[in-house]
């Protein structure tokens, strides 16, 4: 039986560990001693039964079976740990504190700094923690107070607010058609090269309901992360599918067969139902809801 209880600090210790693969390392990023991150360890495993979390390895310390049952538990931790800092920074001020976002990488990197910017000139005290990802960020375990999404999210117990469809379509920077020609029907993209997706099972469903005569085979140019293949199609490494937007930002891209290729996606911007009463959380979403919203309708 276990004689202490264990606190959030052998928790925090622990995901360390398991996220550096190290007891230096994770004591770096704790900004602690590595003997105190030892302890906490050492006090987790004998609150926990006695059996161990770590073992040892020529690449550094692995987690255990038991360990790795333990670790979704401790990340949900973690993240109330974060929401509850957040929450807690607005102070007396009911529009200034941390509000932390998610978004895809191509959202994140392209649409969202200029917003945020805006909103902060007129807002200063806000500071914004972004997380930028393809995989649905969890709302419910409060990972994020709020969420950019290009699917309607399922979850009841979010606020979701729909804000149009931006649409996709095929481009190409104006070097790479001046040295390859442009193709002349959709069929002659075969002849071409083609920036893609590597693994991405979304991206290959959305291209296949696009009814585009492209698969993984023909691409030239294979990368999962969209900003990177947004930066493929700039550099001039090939035709590829980005927001149309997007493609009027420099450097400008040249669209091809728009009458033909223009692929709806939806976004959504939610959050948990349990911050609606929050001022500032409702600011930040009005303002995003509101800035994305123009975003889609946008026209060269």
């Amino acid at each position: 039986m276990s004689m202490t209880e264990p606190t959030w600090d052998h928790y925090r210790s622990f995901l360390a560990v398991l996220r550096e693969g190290s007891l230096s390392a994770a004591a770096r990023a704790l900004g602690l001693t590595q003997p105190t991150l030892a302890r906490h360890v050492d006090q987790l495993e004998a609150a926990l039964g006695g059996g161990a979390l770590f073992t040892r390895s020529p690449g550094g310390l692995l987690p255990t079976a038991a360990a790795q049952r333990l670790a979704p538990h401790a990340e949900i931790m973690a993240a109330a740990a974060a929401a509850l800092v957040r929450a807690a920074s607005g102070g007396q001020e009911a529009q200034a504190g941390i509000v932390r976002i998610t978004a895809s990488e191509v959202i994140g990197t392209e649409v969202l700094p200029a917003m945020l910017r805006d909103l902060r000139g007129t807002h200063p005290g806000l500071v914004f923690e972004l997380v930028l990802s393809n995989a649905a960020t969890d709302l419910l375990r409060r990972e994020a107070d709020i969420a950019i999404r290009m699917t309607r999210p399922r979850q009841k117990a979010l606020v979701a607010r729909r804000v149009g469809s931006v649409m996709l379509g095929l481009h190409a920077h104006p070097d790479y058609l001046a040295a390859h020609g442009s193709p002349g029907c959709l069929a002659d993209l075969e002849g071409h090269a083609v920036v893609g997706f590597d693994r991405d099972a979304g991206a290959a469903r959305l291209l296949a309901q696009s009814g585009l005569p492209l698969d993984q085979r023909r691409f030239a140019y294979r990368v999962d992360d969209q900003a990177a293949q947004l930066a493929a199609i700039r550099a001039g490494c090939g035709i590829g599918v980005c927001q149309v937007p997007l493609a009027h930002r420099q450097p400008l891209l040249t669209r091809l067969f728009g009458d033909e290729v223009d692929i709806p996606l939806e976004i959504w911007i939610a959050m948990h139902e349990d911050l609606r009463g929050d001022p500032r959380m409702r600011l930040v979403f009005d303002h995003l809801h509101a800035a994305m919203t123009a975003y889609v309708k946008a026209r060269p």
